[in-house]
C-alpha cells in the first residue's frame, strides 16, 4: 500500500467536505491536513486528519512540506465575499498563493474545483475570475494540474441560498435539455466531485487536465 499524504483547502464547504470524506475512505491516504479558518465539525475527521486554523493568505512552503497533493475546493459568492475585490481574494488570490507555496515545498500535483464556463475572457465577472485562476495555475510548472469544472452543484450546504434552492429544485427539468455541447451543464453532485477530485489525483497523468461533467461521473461510474 502506498502511504501519501494530501493537504486539502476548503474542507469546510460543500465540495471540500466531499473531498475530505473521499481523502478519509481512502487507504491510500494515511494523513490529511485540513487549513482553514474555523474548526471542522467533529464528524467530518477521522484519526488520520489534521486541523490547522490559519490564515490561507500567510501560508508558506513549510505548510506543504511533505504532501504529495494539494486539493482546493475554495470559493465564495459576490454576495457573501460583499464585493468583487473580496471575491477576488478568496476564489483567486488565495488558492494561486497556495499553489506557488504549495509548489516551493515539492508538491508535484495541484487538484482544483473551478466552474463550468470559466473563460479569462468572459464578460461574466465570476467565469472570468475562475478563467483567470485557471490561467495563471496552468503556468506553474507542476508534473500534473487537474482543473474540475462542476456546473449545478447538487447538495446540503450550511448556508442558506434561495435562488440556488429553487434552481436545484427545478434541476431534473434542466437536465432534460443538457444534451450535445451542453452536456458540460449538467446538475452533479458534490459527494461525485469529492471523489473525482481524489480519482484525478490516483491516476497521477502528467500535465493539465479540464474536467467536466462526463469526466466527473466516470469515477463514480466506475
Amino acid at each position: 500500500m502506498i502511504s501519501r499524504t494530501a493537504v486539502l483547502l476548503g474542507a469546510s464547504g460543500l465540495v471540500g467536505g466531499q473531498c475530505l470524506k473521499a481523502l478519509v475512505d481512502d487507504p491510500d491516504y494515511t494523513r490529511v491536513l485540513t487549513f482553514g479558518r474555523r474548526e471542522l465539525p467533529a464528524q467530518m475527521t477521522r484519526a488520520k486528519v489534521t486541523q490547522r486554523v490559519a490564515d490561507l493568505g500567510r501560508l508558506t512552503a513549510e505548510d506543504f512540506r511533505g504532501a504529495h497533493e494539494v486539493f482546493s475546493a475554495l470559493g465564495t459568492t459576490i454576495r457573501k465575499a460583499g464585493s468583487q475585490a473580496a471575491f477576488r481574494q478568496v476564489d483567486l488570490e488565495l488558492p494561486l498563493r497556495a499553489a506557488k507555496e504549495a509548489l516551493n515545498a515539492g508538491v508535484e500535483q495541484f487538484v482544483i474545483v473551478s466552474s463550468v464556463g470559466a473563460d479569462p475572457a468572459s464578460k461574466n465577472f465570476y467565469l472570468r475570475t475562475k478563467g483567470e485562476l485557471e490561467q495563471e495555475l496552468a503556468k506553474l510548472p507542476f508534473r500534473a494540474l487537474h482543473i474540475l469544472r462542476p456546473s449545478l452543484l447538487i447538495g446540503k450546504r450550511q448556508e442558506f441560498r434561495l435562488g440556488e434552492r429553487i434552481v436545484i429544485a427545478i434541476a431534473p427539468l434542466l437536465d432534460l435539455f443538457t444534451l450535445g455541447v451542453w452536456r458540460r451543464y449538467h446538475s452533479i453532485r458534490a459527494d461525485v466531485v469529492g471523489r473525482a477530485m481524489v480519482a484525478a489525483a490516483r491516476r497521477g497523468e502528467p500535465g493539465t487536465h479540464l474536467y467536466e461533467y462526463d469526466d466527473l461521473v466516470k469515477p463514480a461510474r466506475t
